[in-house]
């Protein structure tokens, strides 16, 4: 009898890479978690980034963001490692560009794999290279009048 491990569900799909963009408009929850859905996918990890009201202990009144034309190139490749060292079977990746108020979602990724803890492990290393390796950039404008660019 074949061990659990054999079957292919178990192992990361062909394609798994979904969806990656960069989006000028409102990011969608729904559209990230229906491009991850597999049925030999026993754990589906989702993290949301979304604007807060304040950085480094100041109110934030606005914030945009502006990205490299090679952004989705690297989002791709930061995926592609991704897939590479753990069975993936659905992976998706959106972020946000352009003026963003309180509470938009600026980053969505999602991955599925065939247990919980790869689904995790897989999403959190997914959105920390994005966070650091992806070329975008974020401006902030402070309630003080004072304003600051952060990023990768």
């Amino acid at each position: 009898m074949a061990s659990t491990h054999d079957h292919p569900g178990e192992q990361a799909a062909d394609d798994p890479i979904k969806l990656i963009g960069i989006r000028e408009t409102a990011l969608s929850l729904d559209e990230v978690f229906r491009a991850v859905g597999d049925d030999a996918a026993g754990g589906t990890a989702l993290f949301v980034g979304t604007v807060r009201n304040h950085d480094g202990g100041a109110d934030v009144d606005q914030l945009g963001y502006s990205c490299h034309p090679s952004a989705e190139a690297e989002m791709r490749r930061i995926a592609e490692k991704v897939v590479a060292d753990y069975p993936v079977r659905a992976l998706a990746a959106v972020h946000r560009v352009g003026d963003l108020g309180v509470g938009d979602l600026a980053v969505v990724v999602a991955v599925s794999c065939p247990h919980r803890g790869e689904a995790f492990e897989a999403c959190r290393k997914l959105i920390d290279d994005l966070k650091h390796e992806v070329p975008i950039w974020k401006h902030q404008t402070f309630s003080d009048g004072t304003e600051e660019w952060v990023g990768a």
